[in-house]
Order: structure tokens, then sequence, then C-alpha cells
């Protein structure tokens, strides 16, 4: 919508589909512009344009650096149905009567648009804009957005690839040779889809004196370029953690998962904004820096080389296969502990174990408990007979 003058009562632009969420290439964006005005109101043209573009812009100290890139520009004059015009093209609009503008034009095709982006340090737009032209008076605006998709297939030969690696770390002491961290990691594929578990492989290897923990998170990284400088932001957006390794131990992960969370797509086709992502595998060293491996990844659209239904339909047959244990005949439960009435709590606090730096994680803990829990309450369960029938046993 735009600021309505005395004149003009409704100036605004509506979509054929207002339910449609985003468009991808090649697809068409139509319309209509819709006029209502309060008075007699000349009107010389109605142009529509449909504009995309990418712009970057941040400050370096003194210096603004700022950039655009053009993806969209489609432009066209307007004509109404059944009303007369002027020699000049003008028409006269009559308070009272709806006006309505039609357009339509097609996105370029699959490749040459980028999807809709909006970051810190950047965005990528898509709108329609109307302009109405009137004798003698400054034009009038209105903008109406529209989202952009482009689908990104992870089923290709090089994203069901496995890729992985290794890296170690020399630890010192004071200048003194402490050791070192090792770790060596592997995932079967680089391409997944929001929802889906990525599984790791990974073997971890502690030489030194110290206790380190293995961890891996998902890492976006956002990249801005403008006049020549690149601005790089990175984001953590989920991790899981293993457990610690004393010195001279090892530890192996043998398909441990961690799920895609809900982002958006891969960006890797903007000349200006890029969005990445990684699978970070790390081991936290107290006292030193973190052993980092990082395996690219590629987050595609959902739907497309989605392999969400194949999961959907495993976590069926397991749900049904739980299900099928409920008919089973299964022995009395036994009394509750909420009957004995010692106190079974902790007569001590918990003692950090180790110090974990990363705000996000908890410290490991040890306790040792100075007291024995006392036996479980007596109860009965049924032993079945050849014949089917059931005799009580008692258990003391």
């Amino acid at each position: 919508m735009v600021a309505m003058t005395k004149r003009l009562k409704t100036f605004q632009i509506v979509f054929s589909d207002p339910c449609k969420t985003f468009y991808c290439g090649g697809d068409k964006v139509s319309g209509r512009v819709e006029v209502e005005v309060n008075e007699v109101t000349r009107v010389s043209a109605v142009k529509v344009l449909g504009l995309g573009c990418a712009k970057v812009e941040y400050a370096k100290g003194k210096q603004k650096c700022r950039q655009e890139a053009e993806y969209l520009r489609y432009e066209e004059v307007l004509r109404l149905d059944e009303q007369p015009t002027d020699s000049d093209g003008s028409v006269l609009l009559r308070p009272g009567n709806k006006y309505e503008y039609s357009f339509g034009f097609e996105l370029p095709q699959h490749g040459q648009l980028v999807s809709s982006y909006k970051g810190k340090f950047g965005y990528v737009h898509y709108y329609v804009k109307a302009i109405m032209n009137r004798p003698q008076q400054a034009p009038l605006e209105c903008k109406k957005p529209f989202e952009v998709e482009e689908p990104l297939d992870v089923n290709t030969p090089d994203l069901l690839s496995p890729t992985g690696g290794a890296k170690e770390k020399k630890v010192t002491c004071m200048f003194i040779p402490d050791g070192q961290v090792s770790l060596n990691a592997k995932i079967d594929r680089r391409g997944f889809c929001e929802g889906e578990d990525i599984c790791i492989n990974a073997k971890f290897e502690n030489t030194c004196s110290r206790i380190v923990v293995p961890k891996a998170a998902i890492i976006a990284k956002h990249t801005y370029q403008a006049n020549g400088r690149t601005k790089v932001c990175r984001q953590k957006l989920s991790a899981v953690r293993g457990n610690h390794i004393i010195s001279g131990m090892c530890d192996a992960w043998q398909g441990k998962t961690i799920r895609v969370p809900k982002i958006k797509p891969s960006m890797l086709g903007c000349n200006i904004i890029r969005v990445e992502y990684a699978l970070m595998i790390y081991v936290h060293i107290p006292g030193s820096e973190k052993l980092i491996l990082e395996l690219p990844l590629v987050i595609g659209t959902s739907g497309i080389g989605s392999r969400t239904n194949s999961v959907s339909s495993q976590e069926g047959s397991v749900s049904n296969a739980s299900q099928s244990w409920v008919s089973l005949r299964m022995p009395s439960e036994p009394p509750s502990y909420c009957d004995i009435t010692r106190d079974c709590r902790l007569d001590q606090p918990l003692t950090p174990l180790l110090d974990d730096v990363d705000c996000d994680d908890s410290p490991i803990f040890m306790n040792v408990p100075s007291f024995t829990f006392p036996p479980p309450p007596a109860y009965t369960e049924a032993e079945e007979e050849f014949n089917g029938n059931a005799r009580m046993l008692p258990v003391c």
C-alpha cells in the first residue's frame, strides 16, 4: 500500500494467487493493480515493474562498503479494458468505481535467479512496483514483495559421495611437549535437507596429560563481498558432544547423529552473498586451542532430493514394532519406590571434573556417593507353563 492522498482512496497490488509462498525460476508472476479515487482524477499512465537485486552494505572503519547485483528487471505499461482514452493516452478515473490493471510476467529460467535472503549485512529482495503518473503532479508508487526459492537438489553424485578427514595437534605445557590429540572423522555424504540426521563415524585419541572432550556442530558461514572486501559471519546452529577422554585413552563414534535444523538452503549462485554450511568436528582441550576438522555440507531444498519420506517410513515401522510389544503378556509391575521412607538424596554436592569453556555446554561432574540404596520391595511375577496356565511364585 501507499500513503493515500485526498484524491486517491486505494492504490495497491494484489497477486493472482495470494496463498503462494514462493516462486521458482520460470514461474509466472501475475496479478492486478487496484485503483479507487475520491474525486475525478486524470491518470496519464500506470506502469508495473518486476525487480530483484542483491545488496551488500557495511562499514569498514570510516569507509562504507556497498555493492549491488541485479537479477530481475521487467517493465510494462498497463491498460484498462473497455476504458476510453484521450489522444495522449490518459484516462479519467471517477469516484465510486474500482479500476483494475492486470499484469503478468515470467521469471528467468532456473539458474539465472538466486533465492531470497535477508542477513546482517546484505539481502536479496524481489518485488513488484506499480507507478501511477498524473499530469503536473508527482507520481505515486506502491510495492508488493514476493519470495523466490531456487530448487537445490542434493541427489547428485558429487553430494552423495562420502567425505572425511583427519587432524592432529601437539599439546605443550610451558613450552614443554605434553603429547598430542588426534581425530579422524567421516560422513557418508555431503548433501542434506532440513530434518535429516547426519551420521558421524569418528575416532579420537588423547596422549596428552589433560582431559579432552570431542564435540560436533553444524556451522553456517555467511560471506559478504563489497568494494573488493570480504566480510564473513559464522554461526553455530546445533551441536552434540561425546564422553570425556582421559590421558592415554581413545574413543570412537559409530554413527553418532546430529540433526539438521530448520534452515534456509545453501546459496551458492550469488556474486556478492554466499551462504555455506559445514559440519565442524572438534576436540576441546583445556588450556589450549581446539582441534578442529570442518567437513563441507550442502543443504538442499526440502522436498527435492530429500530422503524425508524414507526416514519417516523407517520411523513408522519402528513405531509399529514397538506397539506390537504392548500386546504381549507382561508380568505385574513391581511396587513403587515412593513407598520407601528412607531419604536417598545425595548428601554431598557435585564436584566439577572438567571446566568446559563452551558456554552452550554443561560441565562434566563426578560424585562419590556415601550411601547405599535399600533393597527393592518384594513383588510377585508370573511364570508361564507350556499349557498356558500361569502360577505365581513368591520372590523374597
